[in-house]
């Protein structure tokens, strides 16, 4: 195979960005993908774009090819980032839930992100990766980080007063989301407090506090659907606001 030096160049930069991008990005950042099977994503998403590269690739000089693959990992990392904080959403709702049905006691190790997380939080975490994966919309996350070749070549430079903005709105996104999603039955909960408070004072002999956590937890579990109901909705307007706060970080 006659390949030229700018060519491979091209692959091994495009390469770089793909994989530091997978090792951030939900859902492709979990440890149940192993580090090869990354590693082979990162190569089969930048070789078809290798034609389209050729001519961005910097002077083959030793120094400017480390400093293009460093700008390439920070560039990857940087786009990753911002779809895991809409992302993440999802994970916060859940744990919003554990705190106020009583479940945040109960905290156990995950195995997926190597972290403390609560009994929601990893089921809305699992729904979200399912649904994800189950309406494509793996995909249109995909499409949006391909696009950012076409708008950020690979000798072109990341505008960190950008990332900035896009991050200093996308964080108050996220926690809007994760309110709204878990909304209906955190305000249901905190009634339920009232409630047992009220009856507190009425008759302190019923120690209404202590009836309370078993009750608040099973008001979680019945009333737990009325959240997940509303995940797929929230999730696809999640990856849309993902795709584009990657977008116009990417220039696009």
């Amino acid at each position: 195979m006659d390949v030229s030096t700018g060519s491979l160049i091209a692959l091994l930069l495009a390469s770089v960005r793909a994989a530091a991008w997978l090792v951030v990005c939900p859902p492709f950042n979990s440890r149940i993908v192993p580090a090869p099977v990354k590693a082979l994503l990162a190569l089969a998403i930048s070789l078809p774009l290798v034609p389209r590269l050729d001519d961005q690739v910097p002077a083959l000089e030793v120094g400017s090819l480390l400093v293009a693959a460093v700008e390439q990992v920070v560039v990857g990392v940087a786009l990753g980032f911002i779809t895991a904080v809409f992302f993440a959403a999802i994970q916060a709702a859940g744990d919003l839930i554990d705190t106020f049905g009583g479940f945040s006691m109960s905290f156990a190790l995950d195995p997926m992100s190597t972290s403390q997380s609560s009994v929601f939080g990893r089921f809305y975490n699992l729904i979200a990766v399912t649904l994800l994966f189950a309406t494509d919309g793996h995909q249109m996350v995909l499409r949006g980080f391909l696009e950012s070749y076409r708008t950020l070549p690979l000798d072109g430079a990341l505008s960190l007063s950008r990332l900035g903005t896009v991050l200093s709105h996308g964080l108050p996104e996220m926690f809007v989301a994760a309110l709204q999603i878990a909304g209906p039955l955190i305000a249901v909960l905190f009634l339920t407090d009232v409630a047992f408070g009220l009856l507190n004072r009425v008759a302190p002999a019923l120690n209404a506090f202590a009836l309370g956590f078993p009750a608040k937890i099973l008001i979680t579990l019945v009333l737990g659907g009325s959240a997940i109901a509303v995940l797929p909705d929230a999730l696809e307007g999640l990856m849309e606001r993902a795709v584009r706060a990657v977008l116009s970080v990417a220039g696009g």
